[in-house]
This record gives C-alpha cells, structure tokens and sequence, in this order.
C-alpha cells in the first residue's frame, strides 16, 4: 500500500515504545479482541470462498473461470496463515502501541490533499486498493466514532508514556486494517480478488468492530478508567454526530453496512477512483483549484441545474416521429455547458465557471455516451433511441450526483434494463409491429418531454418497463422450452438413426452377407436399434442390440475350432429369439415374420455345414496388405487448417446458456440470437430469437469456422453503464500515462 491511503504498516511503527508489563485490564481486552477479530476474518474468508465460487460458476469463460478457481486455491491454501498472521499482528498493537496524532480523527498527513506529483507515484492497481481502503477506514471512523474517541482516552491514560498529545489506541481502525494488508501480501492474486477480499474483510470484520470496542470500553469502566466520559466538541454540529454515532448500537451499524451490495460497495470505489484520475489530469495540465482562481466565479449546482431547465425542450410532435431514425446524436456537452454559462450574470470582471465537482460529472456523461455510442453490442435502432437522453441523463448527474456511485439509481437502472431488453433487437426487425420497440421509443419520448428535475419519472418508467419485460419474458420463455424440448428430441432422433446407420455399415462393410440377413438387420433391426438409442438412459438396451448383430455375423462364417463351434451351438437359438422379439416389437414385416425367420435358420445352417471349405475361402478373401497411404496435401491442409480453428473452438466452448450472438449473412445481413440449447451427444448448438423461436442450429466447428470468418460476433451482455465506467477507467489511465 501507499502511504498517502492513510494506513501505515506496523514495521512503520517500530520506534514506539514497547512495554514491559500491560495492566490486566489490557490483556484482558487484548485477549478478548484477538479471538474475536479471528472469529470474524474467518467468517470473512468462508464469504470470500462463496463469492470466487459464484464467480466461477456465472464466468462467460473457461478462462475466466478458471482465474477465480485459482484464487479460491490460492486462498484456501494460505488463508490460516494469513489468519495467524493477523492475529499475532493485534497482540503487537497491544503489546507495542503506535501513537497517533493529536486530533482523534483527524486525516492523515497526504490524505488530505492529493496532487499530480502523489498520486503519479501509485499504480493503477495500487491506487484502486488505496481507495477501497481509504472508504473502509473513513467509514469506520464515522460509524463508531463515538467507542473510539472514548477507548482512545482510556487507553492513553492506561498506558505509560502516553497522553491527549501522544493519544494511543490498539484498536484504531488504520491499525487493524494495516494489519491485515500486511499479512495478506502473500496472496498471489490479481487486483479484483484482491479487492473481493478487502471487501469482505469490511463488511464481517471492520463493520462488526462495534461489539468489540463496546466491550473494551466496559472493561476499562468496570476496572475505574475514567467511568464517567465526557467530550465536548468544539461545534454544535461535531457534538451533535457523536453523540449520534454514540448512541448507536455498533449492531445496527453492523447490520447496514453487511447489507450493503456488493455491487453498490464496487461502484463507490470505482466513481472514487475516476474522480482521483480526473483530479490528477487537472493537476497535471496545471489547472489552478476553481476556488483559489479571482478571476472565476464558480456557478453552484442548484443554480447550475436551474439554467439547464431552460434548454430547449423537444417538440411536441416527436410522438409523430421516429426516433431511431438517422444516426446516433452527437451533443458536445461542453459546448451546452458555455451556452448556459453564458446566461448568467457574473461579477464584474470574473467569469462563470462549473465546480470541479460538476464539470467531473459532466465529463463523465461525456465520456458514459462517448462509449454508448461505440458500444457494437447495442443494436442500432436501440442504440439511437438511448443517444437521445444526453441532456436528460447530464440534469440528472447534476441533480443526483449518486448516478454514478449507487448502482440501484433509478435512471441508471433504467438504462442497464433499456440495453440489456434491447441486445436481441435486429435491424431487420419491423419496428411498428414490435411491441419491444414501441415500449422503449415510448420511454424514451416521455423522458424528453417529460423529465424537469424529478428523479421518480425514472423509477415509475423503470416499474413499467419490468413488468412490461415480465409479461414478455413469460411468453418467450414459454416458447424457448417448446423450442428446446422439440430440438432436442429432434436432434437426438437425427443422432440416432446416423449412428446405427454408420455402425451397420461398417459391420457390413467387412464380410459378405447374404442378401436375406442384410435386409433383416439394414430394413427391421436398425428400427430396434434406433429404438435402443433413443431409450438407453432409461433402459440400458443399446449394446444388447449391437451385440445381436456382431454375432449374427459371426454365426454367418465357418467356424472351424471345435470350441467356436460348440459356442456357435448355444449362441444360435438365443439370437434367433432375439431377432425374433425385437422385430415383433418394432412390427417389421408381421405378416412374413415367420418365413423370414426360416429363410435366416437356413442361412446359419449351410453357413455350419461349410466348415470344410472354411480354409479355401479365407485363402481366397485375403487381402493385399495394405500399404500405408503418404499423406496428401489435402489431409496435410485439413491437419493446419484444424489447428488455426482451435482457439476459436476455445470461444465456442466458453458459450453459455443464454448468451446472445450476432451472425452474419453472405449477402451482408446480420441477425441476432440467442443461446438455448448444447446437445453434446449431436455436437449442436441450438439459437433462438427474442421471441423463443428457432433461428439456427450448428455444430462447435461450423460455429468456429464462423467465428474465424468474421460472421460470427460474442455479444457482451455485462450492465451498460458498468461496461462504460471500466473503458471510462482505462481511459483516463492511458490519458494519464501519456500526460
């Protein structure tokens, strides 16, 4: 970690003094802590455990999949050490505590202001844990301020050497989380996991930190250090949030904050990290602080959103039009933003400028449709229709600056839900008949006409739209199982009959038969035999069949060892009741059954009684050695031609029921599709459409051929706007690098 995060490592802290022999009360509350604290990181690593494995179990990807198994491993693996790491590290705070500064609370030297110089010297994943870990300090210090202001007095009047100047306190939240860090440096793991397993260390060890402080905080009242607290802040306000947060139960805070999503936890720390990128590129190309500048007057955002209410409103006749018409709007916000700015009426000789705070949103809306509109997994008519809310989405940014740091916002919800319904839409599909497209236009017209500063427009349409997608999804869905359970059968009875008809041919193929038994097996028991096939999970009859054939054959040849022919007599009225029963089953022929059966008895006789001819005829049907065929260029071409296709059989493999992809068509049309069925016993892959319906079916190495053609696209489905803050992110990095 940097030092500029505020959490300092413990070998930082070496030249604090140590102690030779700790009150009892300090063991006691030492004791007391280092088992609990190991109670909860291990409920943290058993969460760690099950989120890699739900991970792994939705990854679009074998290898994708197969990094969160490895980390999972790799956890499990050194987690107890980790554990006692931890452990042994909160018995040194305790035996050796750091002092800390003066002010309790106060922010870390270089926390407080982050420049270019500071923040170019951390990485990209550095920074991203940097952040993850400033949030869980900073929350914790809000949430149980109250505990820690009093544990911090009683422990500085505890131990020697330490006063209201040179405060001590082992259970200082940017202790224990340098604890941690420090003792999972040995984890060989990328930065999301990283990020997964600070999270959860937040959620079951950093917010349940309650319990623990309340009960140190007992025993120091119980043993008389200092029983009766009081702390008076030097504002109203400061008084006014600690006694709240004393009153508190550190249960309830515990509770709110293990309730937070994952999602919602993920997307604060990233909006964080945009805001430290947008501030370094300011600071990079020499941007003064807005504040500091004399000759700007900085607009507020109340007053900001007021001059956006008087942006031009769309015409009332949009309903008479369609709006996916043309090609995706281009707005170049800034230039809206100087518009407006120049409405207003500065000071004189200043000029209006935007906050550092809006003028990062309005960037990041910029960029956010910037994206949307390169983004090929939108199809283009759905495409359109969201380009058109930029001036929407930009006065909901400034009125609600969560947008991009809440992932339940509802404007934001309702773009992803927009995206997600629209993936399957093709440019083929009529739009007046489609009731999809007629839902998302309608949307997307009354937010233009309709949205003036309220954020609930979003969430009524956003109500309206998913039970408009239920209602749908239930008849699609409906439709896709038909689709499925009728491919599947179908597939399974093509697979069928192609494996008996090859199996008969190749047993045929070897040795003469006479033209009476080949019509019995080709023309009546390939029926019992497809029959098998498509039964064989339920009654295990396949290889009885196969077996009456391969010793129909054999029955059929001289036999000269007297031990063959001696099995050729116990062999022979079995098959024939065989035969018999299963052509009765499939109703082959009934009515010349018998006559049939008494052409094959006399077969097998004369094929009993030939035994002495046996030799001369297997004299007579040697076959030339066969020498071994060179390989031609074709087969040598078909060999490198295979081996090119196998990483993109490597993407076919990693396709997901329900993955949405695009083909497209020699004549240049294109269509998208859905995912609904694998049949691995047919080698088929099964695609439908929105509606359920089957489009197209192929097997693993057409669909490569495709892909390697370039006639076959991988739809991403991951939520629009979370696709767009990550290539926001990589984005401002690269920008950064360059500066």
């Amino acid at each position: 970690m940097n030092k500029q995060s505020g959490i300092h490592y413990l070998h930082e802290r070496k030249d604090a003094g140590s102690q030779n022999g700790l009150p009892s009360e300090v063991v006691r509350i030492r004791d007391t802590v280092s088992a609990g604290l190991g109670d909860l990181l291990q409920g943290a690593f058993d969460a760690v455990d099950d989120s890699l494995f739900e991970l792994a179990n939705n990854a679009r990807s074998n290898n994708e999949q197969n990094r969160y198994f490895e980390a999972m491993r790799e956890i499990r693996i050194k987690r107890k050490g980790i554990e006692k790491h931890f452990q042994g590290a909160v018995v040194k705070l305790f035996n050796h505590p750091p002092r800390i500064g003066a002010t309790p609370f106060s922010q870390p030297e270089g926390q407080q202001q982050s420049n270019a110089d500071s923040l170019s010297l951390v990485q990209n994943e550095e920074l991203e844990e940097q952040v993850a870990l400033n949030a869980m300090v900073s929350k914790s210090r809000a949430h149980f301020q109250g505990p820690l202001l009093q544990l911090q007095t009683r422990f500085s009047s505890v131990y020697p050497d330490a006063n209201d100047d040179t405060p001590v306190n082992p259970l200082a939240p940017e202790l224990l989380c340098a604890a941690f860090v420090e003792a999972a440096q040995v984890l060989e793991i990328q930065i999301r996991e990283r990020l997964i397993v600070l999270k959860q260390f937040d959620r079951y060890v950093v917010s349940n930190l309650g319990m623990l402080l309340d009960e140190a905080n007992r025993i120091l009242v119980q043993a008389g250090v200092i029983p009766n607290f009081r702390y008076h802040s030097k504002t109203s306000g400061t008084s006014t949030a600690t006694s709240a947060s004393t009153a508190r139960s550190p249960e309830s805070v515990g509770e709110q904050v293990t309730g937070d999503s994952a999602s919602q936890y993920e997307d604060e720390v990233l909006f964080e990290q945009i805001r430290q990128l947008l501030g370094r590129h300011r600071a990079a190309s020499g941007q003064m602080p807005r504040a500091a500048d004399p000759t700007i007057q900085v607009i507020g955002t109340s007053e900001l959103f007021q001059l956006m209410n008087h942006l031009q409103q769309p015409p009332r006749d949009l309903s008479h039009r369609n709006l996916s018409a043309g090609e995706p709007v281009v707005l170049d916000l800034h230039q809206v933003m100087e518009q407006l700015l120049s409405r207003t009426q500065p000071a004189e000789g200043k000029k209006p400028a935007l906050n550092e705070m809006d003028e990062d949103l309005i960037n990041l809306v910029s960029m956010l449709f910037e994206f949307i509109l390169d983004d090929y997994n939108l199809s283009a008519p759905i495409q359109v229709l969201i380009s058109r809310l930029q001036i929407p989405i930009l006065k909901v940014v400034i009125k609600d600056k969560s947008f991009f740091s809440k992932a339940t916002h509802p404007a934001r919800r309702l773009l992803n839900a927009l995206a997600k319904a629209g993936i399957g839409w093709s440019e083929s599909d009529e739009k007046s008949r489609d009731k999809l497209y007629e839902q998302i236009h309608n949307i997307v017209l009354r937010i233009l006409e309709e949205f003036e500063g309220d954020i609930s427009l979003f969430e009524q349409l956003g109500e309206e739209f998913d039970q408009f997608l239920a209602r749908e999804n239930r008849k699609a869905s409906l439709v896709e199982q038909r689709t499925r359970e009728s491919e599947r059968g179908r597939i399974k009875s093509r697979k069928a009959q192609e494996t008996v008809d090859k199996l008969l041919q190749e047993k045929l193929s070897h040795q003469p038969i006479p033209d009476t038994v080949r019509d019995i097996l080709t023309n009546g028991w390939s029926r019992v035999m497809f029959l098998a096939y498509l039964r064989n999970d339920i009654e295990n009859r396949w290889n009885s069949v196969v077996r009456v054939v391969d010793d129909l054959i054999w029955c059929l040849h001289p036999q000269q060892d007297d031990n063959d022919r001696d099995q050729w007599v116990r062999v022979v009225p079995g098959l024939l009741k065989s035969l018999r029963a299963g052509l009765e089953e499939v109703s082959y022929n009934s009515s010349k059954l018998d006559d049939m059966m008494g052409e094959l008895k006399h077969e097998l006789t004369e094929a009993f009684r030939a035994h002495a001819l046996a030799e001369a005829r297997g004299q007579s049907r040697e076959e030339p050695e066969a020498s071994e065929p060179e390989p031609s260029e074709i087969t040598q071409q078909a060999t490198q031609d295979d081996a090119a296709l196998a990483e993109h059989v490597t993407v076919i493999d990693g396709l997901t029921i329900g993955t949405w992809v695009e083909f497209g068509l020699v004549n240049g049309a294109r269509f998208r599709c859905k995912l609904t069925a694998i049949i691995e016993e047919a080698d088929s892959f099964v695609f439908v459409n929105r509606m359920g319906l089957k489009v197209v079916e192929k097997s693993r190495l057409d669909l490569a051929r495709e892909l390697q053609r370039g006639r076959l696209t991988v739809l991403e489905q991951g939520a629009l706007i979370d696709r767009a803050l990550d290539a926001v992110v990589g984005s401002l990095r690269g920008h950064t690098a360059q500066a």
